[in-house]
């Protein structure tokens, strides 16, 4: 019997302590459904060298002009939906290491900029256009797949911040 795995990644909340707002990214593929910037941890990162290279691959925002304020204390964790593991299962990027990956484990990082006019680059391959939000207008526009996690850390965020 084959392996159940979750893969290992990194989300970054790049947060304003002034008003509590935090960048947020449209996807190119699903217009209309924002996201905050994420990816894997490669295997020989941590989780931290994961999280400032996937903020610069998705933001353009380098590791220099942002600072690292929290990281949320426990991972989050949430399977995809049956349509998404049929295509990752078909395309081979849903196998590895004689077992079957089913959905994603994150460590949830919270940045600040260090000058608030400095302004994203998005990708323009997975994101199309960003804005500061509210948290809870975030939650509203996630992939539902995502949407508990995202409740979960960013409810964490709001109360540190009060």
């Amino acid at each position: 019997m084959a392996k159940v795995l979750f893969r290992a990644g990194v989300v970054i909340v790049v947060g304003r302590r002034d008003d509590g707002r935090i960048l947020a990214f449209e996807r190119r593929d699903n217009p209309g459904q924002w996201q905050l910037p994420q990816g894997g941890i490669e295997d020989d990162e941590t989780p931290t060298q994961a999280a400032f290279r996937e903020l610069a691959e998705e933001t353009g925002l380098r590791a220099s002009q942002v600072v690292i304020v929290g990281e949320h204390p426990e991972w989050t964790a949430y399977e995809w939906p049956e349509d998404i593991k049929a295509l990752k299962q078909r395309s081979g990027r849903g196998r590895t290491n004689g077992g079957r990956i089913i959905g994603q484990v994150h460590r949830w990082f919270f940045v600040e900029l260090l000058d608030p006019a400095t302004e994203p680059r998005p990708d323009d391959d997975e994101f199309a256009d960003w804005r500061w939000v509210e948290p809870v207008w975030l939650v509203e526009q996630v992939a539902p797949m995502r949407r508990a996690a995202y409740e979960q850390v960013l409810e964490h965020y709001r109360r540190a911040d009060d």
